[in-house]
């Protein structure tokens, strides 16, 4: 087992990570920026580092300077979260030559799946369904037009090496389409470092289903069942439950079976998420894969038992799953909540002086956040400033049970989604778990007019 570990990020997923550490007995290094020097991430982590200014390219992205804190407290593995270096394949390469453990995939892996049309190849290969699409990045008008004549209207062009709704375009007519390409060439650039996007037949109302998996260094892949997350306002999700309202279990059986193959096929190791996206008609269609833990991970571990933190470390420093994960016991349902520091009605950003902080709790409730009172949210990171996971019974238990802690949970000195929340799991179509990726944006729409 690892002696050190260096946490390299903030916020929530920081301190969760960190606490991980703690319970299995191993010391912890948190970077921070300038401006998160009061972090709770920093306050609870054995030592800590300032690697920089608020920017993210200046500090948390930053390799050189991660790197260097990595060697100056001696630790033997770092832990990146999600985000910022997450999926970075040349920060894992870097690692391995620093002789630091990267806890996560190989940087092969996090090169093949983090070129998104390569990645489509490869799971249609090893067995996945695919959207129909473009086979390769587009490279020019004239790929563009045969591609969109191949695939037909509607298409959506998507940036290869991204996702989160950056580089991404719809396009419903031939019209649109060169305009929209140039647009999300242009996108991609800024936001990834690369222009290149493909398309593929554009669903209108989908379902967004991921499946979690772990996969060892001795050759061997689970999944621990689906995770629904198809309330999302503009390709960010805000609310995910465990299992989906609408997968039964021999679907699930299934479908988990064609992905534990897919993986084991390209010796998949460590943590990550298998997207699909589920059309009126049932089919499944493999769109990504996110080499990294979730930020919706907590619903998988309340409805299995599994802590997937420390699974992460155990089978980074070696240890086969059934020792890492432990024995899978599938029971009961599991709804999580993001809480943004969002204006609930225009979604504006609201960071700020956090004036009164009281969280929920009370039986099966969890609140992963770094917050606390007098805390300053700072302007310049994700709004994302924690996460309300309950557990129930069943759907229905776990769902009065969310109210009820929607209800308690207090943050005061800045606009939060929370109220949004407690109006959404109030909803009729909610409550029958009826609704798509759209359903959100239909529903606020509906519900400002």
């Amino acid at each position: 087992m690892f002696r050190k570990i260096l946490v390299a990020n903030r916020g929530e997923i920081a301190l969760r990570v960190i606490c991980a550490c703690k319970e299995l007995g191993i010391a912890t290094v948190a970077v921070y920026s300038e401006p998160d020097r009061n972090s709770l991430h920093v306050r609870f982590a054995d030592e800590a580092v300032c690697i920089g200014p608020a920017r993210s390219s200046e500090s948390y992205l930053n390799i050189p300077q991660v790197i260097s804190a990595a060697e100056i407290t001696n630790v033997d593995a770092i832990h990146p979260g999600y985000g910022f270096l997450s999926e970075n394949a040349n920060f894992a390469q870097v690692c391995e030559a620093s002789e630091i453990t990267f806890i996560g995939p190989r940087p092969d892996t996090l090169e093949l799946m983090g070129e998104k049309d390569r990645a489509r190849r490869e799971m249609k290969a090893a067995g996945l369904p695919t959207v129909p699409g473009s086979d390769a990045t587009i490279e020019g008008e004239e790929q563009l037009a045969k591609e969109a004549a191949r695939i037909g209207y509607p298409l959506i062009l998507k940036a290869s090496a991204g996702g989160g709704g950056r580089g991404m375009r719809v396009v419903r007519s031939q019209e649109e389409l060169l305009v929209a390409y140039q647009t999300a060439r242009s996108e991609a650039q800024q936001a990834f470092g690369t222009p290149d996007v493909y398309a593929e037949r554009f669903l209108e109302h989908p379902r967004h289903i991921e499946f979690q998996v772990l996969g060892d260094r001795h050759g061997r892949v689970i999944h621990l069942g689906e995770r629904e997350c198809s309330i999302q306002r503009r390709h960010q999700k805000l609310v995910e439950e465990s299992p989906s309202p609408i997968i039964d279990a021999r679907r699930r059986r299934e479908l988990g079976a064609r992905v534990v193959r897919a993986l084991e096929k390209i010796g998949y190791t460590n943590a990550g998420t298998v997207e699909f996206l589920m059309d009126a008609d049932g089919s499944f269609y493999f769109i990504e894969m996110n080499t990294r833990i979730q930020v919706e991970h907590p619903v998988t571990e309340m409805v299995t038992g599994v802590d997937l933190v420390k699974a992460q470390i155990r089978i980074a420093a070696g240890e086969k799953l059934e020792d890492a994960a432990g024995p899978l016991d599938f029971s009961g349902h599991s709804i999580e909540c993001r809480i943004n520091a969002e204006d609930p009605e225009t979604f504006a950003p609201s960071p700020g002086l956090v004036k009164n902080y009281v969280a929920p709790g009370g039986m099966h409730v969890r609140v992963d956040s770094g917050l606390y009172t007098g805390y300053k949210v700072p302007p310049y990171y994700d709004s994302m400033i924690g996460k309300l996971i309950v557990y129930g019974r069943d759907r229905d238990e776990c769902i009065r049970r969310l109210k009820r802690a929607l209800e308690e949970f207090v943050v005061e000195g800045m606009k939060t989604t929370i109220p949004l929340h407690q109006n959404l799991v109030r909803d009729p179509e909610f409550l029958a778990g009826d609704y798509t990726i759209k359903w959100l944006e239909q529903w606020l729409a509906k519900n400002a007019a």
